[in-house]
């Protein structure tokens, strides 16, 4: 035996390899060049891809799929598995080049891999199809060869048995098949008679057909690996919009949305939408009643979009709800919720936001700006202004930045139309944004609407304009309508 085996690692220290020609009386022919050995590795190689090539297929189906994502399998996943894999070892031979009544193939890597994949039963069931079929052929290597292909996917079971959970690495996938061609080598070496017609044919074949097994092993198993992290990322993408339907969810239930709010108050009307993106984003708005006489509205946008925005957003909207106070102006309110906002923001987000506070009886609207952008007046005759520029930086930026204020008269059926920057930002498939002037063009048209109607003109414009195009921010509209006298 320990002869043997040595004869056989001695064939990979030759200069030339030996090219045995059919003879019945095993005679030895002359040399086989490293050019015609190199051809034999081709060969060998496209056959390889070949498999690989259909096993990259199966790994792609849903049959495949729901495979890997169970523990056990029941006994037609099990049967699939030995058919395929058992035709990828019969392609393996007949593929195959005759050398002597021996064939160079790749008939052991279906098994090996359905052992790999499938466990035991599933090698060994797949190994034996392979087998058969190799040894119905006949030859001088046939009753080895067979053994081997039965133990390639036995092998490869056991081995994944003994990994558990965890699928091979690509570097033990490798070793494992080099090493298993080599023993496959060895066992024709030991049951093969003569032994220098089967020393020569092994000589071939053997550098071969171990590199190319392995070189297989190696590419489906890289393949299973790239599969299994495409399952990791689509399980985290999947995690990531739960958590964002969640954040969506919670926007949308922290924001008004009974209209009209206030019933019993026939001298104003206010009407309000916010779409929000399919990526979470943090825009808001809310309004309330500070005392009988007046009423405190306001609309914003936070920086940034995902989870951290939403959050920002509820609390930028707490935060203003807290703080608003009939005896407190309008900047002096915003003042006290940026030096909040600014208190141990490590996140650096921020907060556009236009606040305002109405006074029912007059219609006259206090108001100060933190970098939003600039509400329209839209006059009951349907003109239109948009409301004068005036400092006043975005929330959360900086602690103890002052904040200016304005007064506006509205009389009655005019309306302020307040928007954030996805309604003027919102862009269609060439490219082009909405913009100011194209809002300001809908907006003129706009005589004798109720807040319900302005609202519904400027979303249906701007729903029109991007068509179908993917929608990058969220879309929100608040408009505030005198109506005036009780």
């Amino acid at each position: 035996m320990l002869k043997l085996l040595r004869s056989f690692f001695r064939c990979f220290k030759s200069n030339f390899f030996c090219f045995c020609l059919n003879s019945r009386r095993g005679t030895v022919g002359r040399c086989f060049k490293i050019s015609e050995i190199i051809d034999l590795l081709i060969n060998l190689i496209k056959n390889m891809a070949v498999i690989i090539v259909l096993a990259y297929v199966l790994t792609r189906t849903r049959a495949f799929a729901a495979m890997m994502n169970k523990q056990t399998m029941n006994w037609r996943q099990q049967a699939t598995l030995i058919l395929v894999f058992g035709i990828f070892s019969i392609f393996g031979t007949l593929s195959g080049i005759n050398i002597n009544g021996a064939i160079a193939n790749i008939r052991d890597l279906g098994p090996a891999i359905a052992g790999l994949v499938g466990g035991p039963l599933v090698g060994f069931g797949a190994g034996f199809i392979g087998g058969l079929h190799r040894y119905s052929l006949g030859g001088l290597t046939c009753l080895p060869c067979s053994v081997a292909t039965v133990l390639a996917g036995l092998t490869g079971g056991l081995i994944s048995q003994f990994k558990k959970n965890e699928f091979i690495t690509i570097q033990e996938a490798v070793i494992f098949m080099a090493l298993f061609e080599a023993f496959h080598m060895g066992l024709n070496l030991i049951m093969v008679k003569p032994f220098d017609q089967i020393y020569v044919i092994i000589k071939n074949v053997s550098l071969p057909m171990i590199f190319t097994n392995a070189l297989g092993m190696g590419i489906f198993v890289f393949i299973i690996h790239n599969l299994v992290r495409e399952k990791e990322m689509q399980k985290q993408k999947e995690l990531i919009e739960s958590e964002l339907t969640v954040a969506r969810e919670i926007q949308m239930s922290i924001i008004p949305k009974i209209f009209p709010p206030f019933p019993e108050r026939p001298e104003f009307d206010l009407f309000a939408v916010l779409e929000p993106a399919k990526e979470v984003g943090g825009d808001l708005y809310d309004y309330f009643l500070l005392d009988d006489d007046h009423l405190c509205f306001t609309i914003g946008d936070v920086s940034g979009k995902g989870v951290p925005a939403s959050l920002f957003m509820a609390v930028t909207k707490t935060l203003i709800k807290a703080k608003a106070d009939i005896r407190l102006e309008p900047d002096e309110i915003l003042y006290a919720v940026n030096n909040d906002l600014c208190a141990d923001n490590d996140s650096g987000m921020f907060v556009t936001e236009f606040l305002g506070i109405l006074t029912i009886s007059s219609g006259e609207i206090v108001y100060s700006n933190g970098g939003h952008n600039l509400p329209y007046i839209l006059r009951k005759e349907g003109t239109i202004k948009m409301l004068p520029r005036m400092a006043g930086m975005a929330l959360g930026v900086m602690e103890e930045i002052p904040y200016s204020q304005a007064r506006v008269k509205l009389n009655p059926g005019d309306s302020l139309v307040m928007y954030t920057d996805g309604v003027t930002e919102a862009m269609n498939d060439s490219g082009e944004l909405f913009g100011e002037e194209r809002l300001e063009r809908n907006l003129a048209g706009i005589t004798g609407y109720t807040a319900r109607e302005e609202v519904e003109v400027i979303l249906r414009s701007t729903r029109d304009f991007v068509q179908e195009a993917s929608q990058s921010d969220d879309i929100t509209i608040l408009v505030l309508q005198f109506i005036g006298g009780k």
